[in-house]
């Protein structure tokens, strides 16, 4: 496992501008296509969130909207576990009494994923011509602190996986149960009738 945070969040970038233009063919296998799936639940979810916000579009909409992002979201969490388990296979298991990192890599490049998508999107404000001269200046400020914020996530992550690769810090596959989504666990649909 040599794959870098830039490269993580080089194909974030791409498939983020590509998917503005056309659906997402993903194929593959391994941490980048893992990373890709995860990339493309964060996508449709932005897009849904936004979908959510409507308020001229009637409760049926923002219902649907609702549903799509709880599946995603499910998604989004069963491939940062995915990527987590294919890396402890590859890194761990970790020597007893290891640091471990609080944020498992998975996790890392899912917030990575989500920054591609700000930086995305805040960067078509800054284009915007029918946007006044404060709104642009605001959001190339924001965009700036985006950019810083990914390169710090992308150090810590790469970092992380050095460390791991030379037994100095461990992490751990955490798994998220989602109990919400689970008709076994929820009470509200367990009980429902």
């Amino acid at each position: 496992m040599t794959l870098t945070a830039g490269e993580i969040t080089a194909m974030q970038d791409e498939r983020t501008a590509a998917w503005h233009e056309r659906e997402p063919a993903i194929a593959g296998e391994g941490l980048l296509t893992l990373a890709e799936e995860n990339h493309w639940r964060n996508f449709a979810l932005w897009h849904e969130e936004d979908k959510a916000r409507r308020d001229d579009m009637g409760a049926d909409f923002v219902y649907r909207a609702k549903r799509a992002i709880d599946g995603y979201n499910q998604q989004r969490n069963n491939f940062i576990e995915k990527m987590d388990e294919m890396l402890f296979a590859a890194l761990g298991p970790f020597a007893d009494g290891l640091p471990m990192n609080s944020e498992t890599p998975g996790m890392i490049i899912d917030r990575l994923s989500i920054l591609s998508l700000k930086r995305f999107h805040m960067w078509e404000e800054t284009v915007r011509t029918d946007a006044d001269a404060d709104h642009v200046a605001a959001c190339r400020h924001k965009l700036a602190e985006i950019e810083r914020q990914r390169a710090d996530l992308s150090d810590a992550l790469d970092a992380l996986l050095a460390d791991a690769r030379r037994g100095a810090r461990g992490f751990r596959v955490y798994y998220q149960f989602k109990m919400y989504n689970d008709p076994a666990l929820n009470p509200q649909l367990y009980r429902k009738g």
